[in-house]
């Protein structure tokens, strides 16, 4: 049996190690589309306001779960140690890039315009696991265009050894921790596949 039976129970378990934010001044942001599943029941627990970020990853041609880095809106994280191991070029990240910005503004789409203000409070950044950062790093960056107060980035699962870049994390929460951590979604026993229309559901529901 796996961790969690999925990302309900992800964010039940999750919202137990961020109690002291609750009924704060701070907001939740989930990173669209399963981190949004996760930080709706962190919310919705902790009796906060609840808002979302899209990001995208950029995965290799063909080994799509390989991430070459990340975007956000006005945001580009790139690993060129990934992109030379894989062999892709300038030319090429650029194509995929263009690609998954399509998709990113289609997704931010999915956010309502009359978002939660997030200037001047602590942002709890909710996904549902990391696996190699790169999109976490991403909403991370993003978020602070917001000018928030400061930013916790808080998953169920990350890497043991894994840490966020400390110029876009102020503090990072993960209650389990995993050695050799190869798939987030072993850690579920339901890992389905968000829709955006689960999204838009759950961000219409307002806070």
């Amino acid at each position: 049996m796996a961790l969690f039976a999925d990302r309900a129970h992800a964010g039940r378990d999750l919202a137990g190690s961020l109690e002291r934010w609750r009924g704060t001044d701070a907001v939740v942001v989930g990173i669209a589309r399963g981190g949004v599943v996760v930080a709706d029941v962190v919310a919705d627990t902790l009796a906060l306001p609840l808002t979302a970020i899209a990001v995208r990853k950029l995965g290799v041609p063909g080994h799509e779960e390989v991430a070459l880095g990340a975007i956000a809106a006005g945001v580009r994280v790139v690993d060129a140690r990934a992109a030379s191991r894989s062999g892709v070029d300038d030319e090429q990240l650029a194509v995929i890039e263009a690609r998954e910005r399509e998709t990113l503004m289609r997704r931010q789409r999915l956010i309502p315009d009359a978002a939660v203000d997030v200037r001047g409070r602590t942002v709890l950044l909710i996904d549902d696991g990391v696996a190699t950062g790169a999109t976490a790093n991403a909403a991370a960056r993003g978020i602070r265009t917001a000018r928030p107060g400061r930013v916790v980035l808080a998953v169920p699962v990350a890497p043991a050894e894994w840490r966020p870049d400390t110029d876009a994390v102020d503090e990072f929460v993960c209650p389990h921790p995993i050695e050799r951590l190869w798939a987030v979604g072993a850690h579920y026993d339901d890992f389905t596949q968000t829709a955006d229309e689960d999204v838009a559901t759950i961000l219409a529901r307002g806070r």
